[in-house]
């Protein structure tokens, strides 16, 4: 049955048990589900292992750290020594973390990454020559490392992280056994799930995490359409590991619907971040309040039954609870200014042939043609919308001068009679290009599904680099107005 739901995961590591100086006190072992409780947040992602080691005191599987002692990193050293100061205390951390998410009446999911695990034979490994999923004792390892979350812990569901290959885990099959190897990933999926809903058949959820397209999911083995429509999963989270660039616009609409014919849940990953390293002359930039309302907004619009997210800038501050807080609303996020942004191609989406209008490059002879990039809006901004609501278009390009002469449209209409303002591109490298920002007022943009063109008229004499159009964004900014108050019987007015 299809639910609303509004998850934030931790990966175990980075915010948590690298962090941390151990001995680790109860208040820093519950700090990741203390830091989200009281937001919209009601379902606990918890990332138990990254494919070298689990992160808790396995029965069938290898703890974390026990082949690379002595430690040659800090953060690793950490990690072992505060899941230990737990256990030396009768505590196990995992025990610590799913009983304190219940105590804040929130579910409980154990995501298992599935290419690799700790301690693997490297003659299996799919990164070493192996043959991965297609060898039995793979496949019978991982299955029981599920059934031990199921039964051995008190655990509202697992996520099948069927998504992390090939930047967070080993690739499942060679090249050569996918075609063979993707009904063998069905036909395991079909047993793991009849096992752990046999052994909790009321509540049980089971989750994947898979790629947004399904050419991509086919490519590594697998098929997501079967299983989906056998319901061998409960709800699917799609996103690109590595990809931390927040990206409404991912190609989803097959998954959704593929998804709700079987009545099964989707909720998108908001990835975190606005910007990051690796673009010249810039750092990581968390997505605001307003990037982040944005996204939810158009994934509410497009049909989703609810939001995912993690990573958000750390310790989480008033910001960041306020994202979690609004996340869950659908009504909240459309109160708000919002922020929309196209996403940009990342080194991940490259190497897994996932869809990316930006950049866009534009040669100094290329006259005339028309550069398409669409963009979704949630809001309501036609001619009947509330005229007040400011809507501002900023497109940034790179090595633009004031010289350039570049044609604007806005689903097919000339913004050549919009207000438009230049700006430098950045405070590291003001050179570099500059931002245009249109003010919208008579050509505005659409509820839904949006085109805007660029086309190069001229360059200046003598500069033959090309431009390349870097952002497009969106501000939507509701001006509220004051209220209309009454006089009251007792109040007079004076004439002049």
């Amino acid at each position: 049955m299809r639910r609303k739901r509004t998850i934030y995961f931790n990966d175990a590591r980075h915010y948590y048990l690298f962090v941390f100086e151990p001995p680790m006190s109860l208040e820093d072992a519950w700090r990741p589900v203390d830091e989200v409780a009281g937001t919209s947040v009601d379902t606990f992602s918890y990332g138990v292992e990254r494919g070298d080691g689990l992160f808790y005191p396995s029965k069938v599987g290898m703890r974390f750290g026990a082949d690379i002692q002595p430690f040659e990193q800090a953060a690793y050293w950490r990690l072992w020594h505060n899941m230990q100061s737990l256990i030396d205390r009768g505590l196990d951390p995992l025990t610590v973390l799913i009983d304190r998410a219940h105590e804040k009446e929130m579910e409980f999911l154990a995501s298992l990454r599935l290419g690799c695990y700790g301690d693997m034979d490297p003659a299996h490994n799919t990164r070493t020559g192996g043959r991965g999923f297609m060898i039995p004792e793979v496949r019978n390892h991982v299955a029981a490392v599920l059934e031990e979350l199921a039964t051995d812990y008190d655990t509202d569901g697992v996520e099948l992280d069927f998504a992390a290959p090939p930047g967070g885990a080993s690739l499942y099959f060679q090249d050569q056994d996918v075609e063979a190897g993707t009904p063998v990933m069905t036909d395991w999926t079909r047993e793991v799930a009849a096992k752990l809903r046999g052994r909790r058949p009321d509540s049980f959820q089971i989750g994947a995490r898979v790629y947004p397209t399904e050419e991509i999911n086919l490519s590594v083995g697998v098929d997501v359409k079967t299983m989906l429509k056998e319901r061998l999963v409960d709800f699917v989270v799609p996103m690109v590991y590595g990809h931390h660039l927040l990206d409404p616009g991912m190609p989803i609409e097959w998954l959704i619907d593929a998804a709700h014919d079987s009545d099964v849940s989707v909720y998108p990953m908001l990835q975190p971040y606005y910007s990051d390293e690796g673009r010249r002359f810039h750092t990581v930039d968390h997505a605001t309040p307003a990037m982040m309302r944005a996204a939810a907004a158009t994934y509410w619009d497009r049909g989703v039954d609810g939001m995912y997210t993690w990573f958000l800038e750390w310790p989480l501050g008033d910001a960041e609870r306020r994202i979690l807080s609004e996340l869950g609303n659908p009504d909240l996020v459309h109160e708000g200014d919002k922020h929309y942004i196209v996403a940009r191609r990342s080194s991940s989406y490259e190497g897994m042939g996932m869809p990316a209008y930006l950049p866009i490059e534009i040669a100094f002879d290329d006259v005339g043609t028309k550069h398409g990039i669409p963009f979704y809006v949630a809001d309501d901004l036609d001619e009947t919308a509330d005229p007040a609501t400011r809507v501002r278009l900023l497109i940034n390009i790179t090595d633009l001068v004031s010289a350039d002469q570049v044609s604007f449209w806005l689903n097919g209409q000339s913004l050549d009679g919009e207000e438009g303002l230049l700006a430098y591109a950045g405070s590291v490298a003001p050179y570099a290009g500059q931002w245009i920002e249109f003010e919208l007022s008579s050509v505005r943009p659409r509820r839904g599904e949006n085109l805007l063109e660029v086309s190069l008229v001229k360059r200046p004499e003598g500069l033959i680099g090309s431009l390349i159009i870097e952002d497009v964004e969106l501000k939507v900014e509701p001006r509220f107005h004051p209220p209309k108050l009454a006089l009251n019987r007792t109040q007079t007015t004076k004439t002049p």
